[in-house]
């Protein structure tokens, strides 16, 4: 299903605010727009919608052959490069092998992941009518089942795209990425939850599906989590023992370095989507938006926000595929269920519309935007507000709040110590 369907639902919300304030003689759109795109008015913002609908009926209907030759293509490509890197790793106590095997088995999981499991769970290939790669029946090499994700993402994600409070996505219910998520004493660990977020991103993809912030805040009840829970530890298992359990030990002596092996390419796929997939929603320009400013949203205004809420990735045709074409998460947000193959020409097309409608079409090169990221990621880790004078010391009385309770408890056994000393 299209995201832009899910609007035919009967629970969309009512109607927003007028914006406060818009040039002379503008007519102000009957809802809120952000700052950047203010100056529309309600009849442009439904224009856009019109032009955005018709290259979307254009790309449909020119879907056939190339594009199933593509993804059939990608997928023997993918398996290639797998049995590749495994067969390496076999022998992975010559270091050549090893570092050959690890590159071919991490660009398999990447191309697993990236370019071909998550485009075919959008749907973009359901018109082929091939089970092997329909949404209805793909699972693909990550611990979260794919029904799961779909739910998540598919749905939630890319319905509610940046509304804070009903996208779950903004910031994954660990980091603080926005201004307008409240500062809490944890986010002071913010480039660190990042950190180890990258790291094992697979599985914090899986568990941010258990919803574990509203369980640990009593807003989702444990019992509703359990069969979920069941299915992510039934295939992260399956995952593990074949990873970490049945190739290393059909390498025999070599079971120690196919063991390593195994972990760096799992690792490198993580580090890789984790981030693509944050400069896609949270470098620099990227809007954010409340739920006051989707009431009544129509498709049109869905068009806008993932225009304003989305950013892309410059680079090579090799960069692009390997991103999954997420590098054009612009148009992925806007045309979820279209063959992330044509985001490139559908590109040329979105980014002259943004001109001519004076909207920001937010791109840069992966260093640019990552780079963003992490200074927002470590930025959003204080307080609001605390380089000003009044609120210099906010952080120090914060982080004491932090460590009183174990400061009290090492008081409380040092004096202990001490009597039991004294006696």
């Amino acid at each position: 299903m299209a995201a832009t369907a899910l609007y035919d639902r009967p629970d969309t919300p009512a109607n927003a605010t007028v914006p406060d304030a818009l040039p002379r003689g503008v007519t102000p759109a009957p809802f809120r727009l952000p700052p950047s795109a203010a100056h529309l008015t309600a009849e442009q913002v439904e224009e856009l919608g019109r032009e955005l609908d018709a290259i979307r009926e254009k790309h449909e209907a020119d879907l056939g052959e190339v594009d199933a030759d593509y993804i059939r293509r990608m997928i023997k490509i993918q398996k290639g490069l797998e049995a590749s890197g495994r067969a390496l790793l076999q022998v992975g106590v010559l270091p050549p092998a090893w570092f050959g095997g690890v590159a071919a088995l991490a660009l398999s999981k990447i191309l697993d992941n990236m370019e071909i499991g998550h485009n075919v769970l959008h749907g973009q290939y359901d018109w082929m009518e091939d089970p092997a790669i329909h949404s209805r029946t793909y699972e693909w090499d990550i611990p979260g089942p794919s029904e799961q994700w779909k739910s998540g993402h598919n749905v939630i994600h890319h319905t509610w795209t940046n509304v804070v409070g009903m996208d779950r996505d903004v910031g994954y219910g660990v980091l603080r990425v926005t201004d307008q998520q409240p500062w809490r004493a944890r986010d002071l660990a913010n480039p660190i939850t990042a950190l180890v977020l990258a790291f094992i991103f697979e599985y914090g993809i899986a568990l941010h599906g258990l919803e574990m912030e509203e369980m640990l805040e009593g807003d989702h009840p444990l019992e509703e989590a359990k069969p979920l829970a069941a299915a992510i530890r039934a295939k992260a298992g399956k995952q593990a023992l074949r990873d970490y359990v049945l190739f290393p030990a059909l390498a025999g002596p070599a079971a120690p370095a196919t063991f390593a092996g195994n972990v760096s390419a799992n690792v490198v796929r993580n580090l890789w989507a984790f981030t693509v997939i944050f400069c896609g929603h949270f470098p620099d320009g990227v809007e954010m938006f409340t739920e006051e400013d989707i009431v009544d949203e129509t498709r049109a205004r869905w068009y806008l926000r993932q225009m304003l809420g989305s950013a892309n990735l410059t680079g090579s045709p090799l960069f692009h595929l390997l991103t999954g074409n997420l590098s054009h998460q612009i148009e992925h947000h806007l045309f979820p269920d279209i063959p992330s193959r044509r985001y490139a020409d559908i590109a040329v097309e979105v980014r002259e519309i943004c001109d001519r409608y004076g909207i920001d079409y937010h791109t840069g090169p992966i260093h640019h935007q990552f780079g963003t990221v992490i200074r927002g990621i470590l930025r959003l880790s204080l307080p609001d507000a605390t380089y000003k004078r009044e609120n210099r010391f906010k952080v120090r009385k914060e982080l004491k709040k932090l460590t009183a309770p174990v400061s009290r408890r090492i008081d409380e056994l040092a004096a202990i110590g001490r009597e039991g000393r004294a006696a």
